[in-house]
């Protein structure tokens, strides 16, 4: 039986490290890529660009068009003008467009969150939309980022929406990881999980329930704490670890199902992942005290736990059972559920799920 954990080159935590860019690029190559997110260029481009600049190293800036695909990437592919290394600046989307690219163009790639709201960043993993936002493929790399840097201070100023977001994510992580190890599923490259990659998915729970809601205070605050920096590696580190090295289940299936009405394209990846995990824990009939923790810790920290919550209380039975049968479509993770699940299962536990958080006060 193979097993294998897979994690980035170097994963970095400090103040002021979107400065220090080139430092890092230099490592992997001599003429940088740099794909960032449109919004954090109107604020941060004078820091994304100084070290270069004061290093007079080469580097192509262009800007992320909103959707990680087939198009996007290549676009960007296009235009490398001799780059041997991708930094991609901003947030999931636009971090797996960098990875895509820097797969396809076969040379590293460097990521750069600005926000702690998704653990896309350490995966080799794609994940690709259509250009209208709606979920495609996996795409599997070869590797992981050679670095993760992860600013802390800029993070402190991001939206507060987005590190939930992130939790949301996170949190599905380890439920997602048990799941497969009962099911004795295969994780996302292709092996069976390690022990290690089971405890951080573990470590990365409790983590979530001790500092998750004063990480967000924190940002609230544009403050960076211990509490948060604890989220960041959580958002980040050990959730992706833990889901690329452990596997991914229902809680994701779902969000991908959830990704084929329109009403819930203005909501973030984690928040309906968040709405995806109450759904897979109903699907397992969990206990009562370990569903209303989660959902209370949802609550805590402002996650979906209801339909209302996600704009689609008012969605059709019949939308809602295309939602569960794309949920339980070939090749996507709720084959990794260690028992079979059908499209009526899904939407059984969707409508149930969405009606007992509602008693949760």
């Amino acid at each position: 039986m193979t097993k294998i954990i897979c994690s980035p080159g170097s994963f970095i935590i400090g103040d002021g490290e979107i400065t220090k860019l080139a430092n890092y690029s230099s490592l992997k190559g001599k003429k940088a890529y740099i794909l960032v997110d449109p919004f954090i260029a109107k604020t941060y481009q004078a820091d994304i660009l100084s070290s270069f600049i004061s290093q007079n190293l080469p580097q192509t800036f262009n800007l992320f068009g909103g959707e990680c695909s087939k198009n996007e990437i290549d676009r960007h592919l296009a235009a490398l003008d001799g780059a041997d290394v991708i930094i991609g600046i901003g947030g999931g989307k636009t971090l797996d467009s960098a990875k895509a690219v820097a797969y396809y163009a076969h040379v590293p790639a460097v990521i750069v969150p600005t926000a702690a709201s998704s653990d896309a960043p350490c995966s080799r993993l794609s994940v690709i939309y259509s250009d209208g936002g709606e979920f495609e493929s996996y795409l599997f790399l070869t590797e992981n980022p050679a670095i993760v840097i992860m600013d802390s201070n800029l993070i402190a100023h991001a939206p507060v929406r987005m590190l939930v977001s992130g939790i949301g994510d996170a949190l599905a992580t380890w439920y997602e990881a048990r799941a497969c190890e009962q099911s004795n599923a295969l994780t996302m490259v292709g092996a069976h999980s390690t022990r290690a990659a089971l405890a951080l998915a573990k470590l990365c729970r409790d983590i979530l329930f001790e500092d998750g809601l004063k990480a967000k205070i924190a940002v609230k605050q544009q403050v960076s704490t211990k509490a948060l920096e604890n989220i960041i590696e959580a958002n980040t580190y050990l959730s992706g670890i833990g889901f690329e090295s452990s596997g991914l289940a229902a809680a994701h299936a779902v969000h991908n199902g959830l990704t084929a009405l329109d009403e819930t394209h203005k909501y973030l990846h984690g928040e309906k992942v968040a709405f995806g995990l109450l759904t897979q824990l109903m699907l397992e009939n969990t206990d009562n005290s370990e569903l209303e923790q989660v959902i209370h810790f949802c609550k805590s920290v402002g996650l979906p736990t209801c339909l209302k919550d996600l704009g689609i209380d008012a969605v059709s039975d019949e939308r809602l059972m295309n939602v569960a049968v794309l949920s339980c479509a070939e090749g996507d993770t709720m084959a990794c559920m260690p028992f079979k699940v059908s499209p009526e299962d899904v939407f059984a536990a969707i409508k149930a799920a969405d009606q007992f958080s509602q008693t949760i006060v």
